[in-house]
């Protein structure tokens, strides 16, 4: 009942969290976080699959120990392991679902921010001459 998988460990966030609103920077960190977000739904879709897998593998290993005739106990110990760890890939499962619901989220929010925003940055970032930074006019 070994697992081929491994945690990653990148170091850093996907995006940083920093004062960076530019447009440019606003449609980029949208998108190394939906991209994360999709890699985060794989990789807990297949962490998913490997404990439910192992669930049944280990229920199988309860009804060996019974037909072997040990002690009841080591069934009964067995099962309590397949029976945790079907719950814990039914809570994977609501957590992959967590994440690709932030993922589609993220998508859309990159659209519609560069459906609200992507004009405004093509005239501003193509004229010569300087605008005011975002809240000159609330003065």
């Amino acid at each position: 009942m070994s697992s081929d998988l491994a945690p990653r460990s990148t170091g850093a966030a996907p995006a940083p969290a920093d004062g960076d609103n530019r447009y440019k920077a606003v449609q980029n960190k949208l998108d190394k976080l939906g991209k994360a977000m999709d890699d985060a739904t794989l990789e807990l879709e297949s962490l998913r699959r490997s404990m439910q897998a192992n669930a049944t593998r280990t229920e199988n290993v309860a009804g060996d120990i019974e037909n072997a005739g040990l002690d009841g106990k080591f069934v009964e110990v067995t099962n309590l392991v397949s029976v945790a760890l079907g719950g814990a890939a039914a809570q994977v499962k609501r957590l992959c679902d967590t994440a690709q619901e932030t993922a589609d989220l993220t998508h859309e929010t990159k659209g519609t921010h560069a459906r609200l925003y992507g004009a405004l940055d093509d005239i501003r970032s193509n004229r010569r001459e300087k605008t005011p930074r975002p809240g000159f006019f609330d003065r």
